[in-house]
């Protein structure tokens, strides 16, 4: 069928142009193929001039009048069929070609024409194959014309090695589109669509990336000291095995050091940071009491949770292992043996509870009682948790035994002391040295100092416990080392889990600069303790390096309280639902480096909206949406104009690379002085300065269509600027980092010292992403009171200190903490 009966249409062109891979596009191609091949006339309106077309409210950009009949009709297929007088065919003819039509409106029409090239031409070619089965390819038929509208896209865009596979199409293509009728009609078309680049598949062949600063997360083998580089060994406080780990906790130690971790390998420094569970002391034996569990498994449930936490919590620990291994025990006696044979270790007895009715020594843990210094009422053995004042066990008043309430006696027990007394002319020599060459934090060293002015006296390192490391001598079977002894020793321990040749780390002062992070709590064991021990077995220590040292972060208006149930723990922050960037985000964000902070759930919404999605959320997601866009860049890079981001140059582009490279320098001056909290603000500053640069440019459509130029360089910069910040918001929120290099279809990067265009013309981007979405504010209320604990409980551990005016002075070999946050 050539030309069924000619006719007179008017196309009325209504809105913008539709895009060249849309139904609209291919519906009009199917029209004016079908005017051509019919013989029929156009006539052109505008539905903005036109009084005729006024009063319609059509959506559509055209519709079709049939002169005749002044019809409007909005189908394509329907014009067509009108075209080609389908109902005046025999009933034969006509059911075959409304079978086809409906095939291509139901099934051909649902599929992208412009992502799945491959589904589209695959689908098409058996019907193609069937059609030129039939006879006559001479002549522009109906059929040839609704689908020749609709796989044009596809098929003017396919490769040939697409096209090559599916015969019956290519032959039917290629003939269709040399033909007079469809020759003359897509210059009309093309002057009446919007054109649209064909979206490139973003791999790793079409990046143009500068190869340098590619970051490697994956290193293979065991990370060592190399000789002429910055080698830097981290470690976080051994967090208890004997709870869940609160938010407190998480900020105080492991996150903190993870962000400083994650910061120093982008800067390519040879970086290990290790942690563990501590396991051994008086707090594990308790916990298993009260859990009717041997200690072990205590340690083996509590180690699993913890780890769990932790990989939730994207920590990128290079080794997490624990205190209850061969190892720990072998190093511990080691290093006790080389202080016992230099003569830093000696024996007192010392009085200490005794439970009658256990028949056992009392450790600290193992007696509660009223504090001797501020009348708290629930004080443990060894510290009261309401003035924070260390004192001998047998100091309480009112002591009882945590196992059965009774009380106990005082009885005499043979000790070892480490002779920290005659260890303190060296130790200070260190803390001088390190506190001043480490840029120690301010609330660490002012800890530390106050333990020196009190002078260093003998601490006993021996409790009488099974759980715990043996003593290597005589006379000592029945005891173990005190955990706070220990405790730092798993450090060592944990690395020689991790590999044999640990002493690379731990024995290497000239090549290894060592990080610690913990709460302030834990202060005196990593700047006096663990230091003068490890001077004392007279080996070549890597001695700490610097210090980081958090405040308290509390919850709402107190304290987390597991037995309340108050505040938000490792488990309970996942349970939310919230993304773990956003957690870390928050909590590095109000980090107590200097002060007590506090942790609010406003506070916690209302920074991942206005911050997080209308800042760096917002900016992201702009710049690859515009560069994505088929009818702009379809995904490639463009140029930029060099001179307007040349030194010099008065232009948007130039000011917002100097103000760039000012935070930068100012971002890196703070993470290396550990002054998390600063860093991740500049880099928010950063983020906040694209928006800036978005908005000075004014980039929009109009900017792409009047000025394509500068709109290039806007495009090139932004996006290059995106990709720095990926790599300087990496130490804090790792997904999103990982993210944003998807997006950009990059390797993720290191930190250079200055903003560079690393990202080159023509490099291919890949699809946009949400980086975060907004939490509805009603989520506040819900989670405080899910997270508030039980109406009415009473928690007298957290209840406020009483004074008591019969409280002594501290004595000189008090029992501390263990070194856990």
């Amino acid at each position: 069928m050539t030309k069924a009966g000619q006719s007179t249409i008017t196309i009325t062109k209504n809105l913008a142009a539709p895009a060249a891979n849309t139904a609209s596009a291919a519906g009009l191609l199917k029209i004016l193929v079908a005017t051509q091949a019919t013989g029929s006339a156009v006539q052109w309106a505008d539905a903005s001039v036109s009084a005729e077309a006024g009063a319609s409210k059509s959506k559509q950009p055209y519709w079709v009048t049939l002169s005749d009949t002044q019809t409007k009709i909005y189908d394509a297929n329907a014009v067509v069929r009108y075209l080609y007088r389908i109902w005046a065919l025999p009933q034969e003819e006509r059911f075959s070609i409304e079978q086809l039509l409906e095939w291509e409106e139901k099934t051909l029409c649902g599929i992208p024409t412009d992502k799945e090239v491959e589904t589209v031409v695959s689908s098409a070619e058996p019907k193609i194959a069937a059609i030129r089965a039939k006879g006559d390819n001479s002549s522009v038929s109906a059929v040839d014309a609704v689908l020749f509208g609709s796989l044009y896209y596809a098929l003017s865009n396919a490769k040939n090695n697409t096209l090559s596979k599916y015969p019956a199409l290519q032959k039917w293509y290629s003939q269709l589109v040399s033909s007079e009728a469809i020759v003359s009609v897509l210059p009309v078309y093309s002057a009446n669509v919007v054109s649209v680049l064909v979206r490139a598949e973003a791999t790793a062949e079409n990046r143009k990336v500068n190869g340098s600063v590619a970051l490697d997360l994956n290193p293979s083998g065991i990370v060592l000291p190399k000789e002429g580089e910055k080698n830097v060994l981290i470690t976080s406080a051994l967090p208890y095995v004997n709870n869940v780990p609160h938010l407190g906790n998480i900020i105080g130690s492991t996150l903190s050091a993870d962000v400083f971790a994650r910061y120093s390998r982008a800067r390519g420094n040879n970086t290990l940071y290790i942690c563990g569970t501590d396991e051994y002391g008086t707090t594990t034996e308790i916990k298993a009491f009260e859990e009717n569990l041997t200690c072990q498994e205590l340690c083996d449930k509590y180690h699993a949770l913890h780890k769990d936490v932790y990989d939730w919590f994207n920590l990128s620990f290079d080794y997490f292992g624990r205190t209850t291994t061969e190892k720990q025990t072998e190093i511990v006696q080691s290093i006790f043996l080389k202080c016992y044979e230099n003569g830093y270790i000696s024996e007192d007895i010392t009085e200490q509870p005794f439970c009658e009715t256990c028949s056992r020594f009392l450790a600290d843990r193992f007696v509660e009682g009223t504090c001797p210094k501020c009348g708290y009422e629930d004080a443990r053995g060894d510290q009261c948790d309401g003035c924070g004042g260390v004192y001998n066990a047998t100091e309480l008043i009112n002591p009882r035994c945590k196992i059965d309430n009774s009380t106990p006696v005082v009885r005499d027990s043979k000790h070892l002391f480490l002779d920290l007394d005659k260890l303190q002319p060296r130790c200070e020599e260190f803390i001088r040295k390190a506190s001043s060459e480490g840029v120690w934090s301010a609330n660490g060293l002012a800890i530390t100092n106050n333990w020196l002015k009190k002078g260093m006296q003998p601490r006993c390192i021996t409790r009488d416990l099974k759980w715990g490391v043996p003593i290597p001598l005589d006379g000592f079977d029945k005891k173990v080392f005190y955990v706070w002894f220990d405790a730092c020793i798993g450090y060592p321990s944990i690395t020689a889990n991790y590999t044999d040749q640990w002493e690379k780390w731990w024995k290497n002062p000239e090549n290894v600069k060592l990080y610690q992070f913990m709460g302030k709590d834990n202060v005196l064991f990593h700047t006096i303790v663990f230091p003068s021990t490890e001077i004392a077995t007279g080996d070549e220590w890597t001695l700490l390096h610097h210090i980081s040292s958090c405040e308290y972060l509390n919850y709402e208006s107190g304290k987390f309280s597991k037995s309340r149930g108050v505040g938000v723990f490792g488990n309970n922050a996942r349970d939310t639902g919230v993304p773990s960037d956003v957690w870390r985000y928050y909590l590095l964000s109000c980090r107590p480096e200097t002060s007590d902070t506090l942790f609010t759930w406003n506070d916690f919404v209302a920074r991942n909206n206005s911050e997080l999605l209308a800042n760096l959320g917002n900016f992201c997601n702009r710049v690859v949406k515009f560069l994505d866009a088929n009818t702009k860049y379809a995904g490639v890079l463009p140029a930029p104009d060099l001179s307007r981001i040349a030194p010099g140059a008065d232009t948007p582009d130039r000011r917002l690379t100097d103000d760039v490279n000012v935070l930068v320098a100012r971002y890196i001056e703070q993470m290396d002085a550990v002054h998390i909290r600063s860093g991740l603000r500049t880099a928010m500053d950063i983020s906040a300065r694209g928006n800036l640069y978005l908005q000075e440019s004014r980039l929009d459509n109009s900017l792409f269509s009047d000025q394509r130029a500068q709109c290039d360089t806007v495009l090139a910069v932004a996006a290059n600027l995106i990709y720095l910040l990926g790599a300087l918001l990496h130490p804090f929120m790792p997904i999103t980092s990982a993210s944003i290099a998807r997006q950009l279809n990059a390797p993720e990067r290191i930190i250079t010292d200055t903003f560079e265009l690393e990202l080159g013309a023509g490099h291919v981007i890949a699809q946009a992403e949400y980086l975060f979405t907004r939490i509805d504010e009603k989520k506040i209320d819900e989670w405080r009171a899910k997270f508030s604990g039980a109406p009415g409980e009473a928690d007298a551990k957290d209840s406020k200190p009483k004074k008591d005016k019969k409280s002594k002075k501290d004595k000189a070999n008090p029992a501390t903490s263990a070194v856990s946050s």
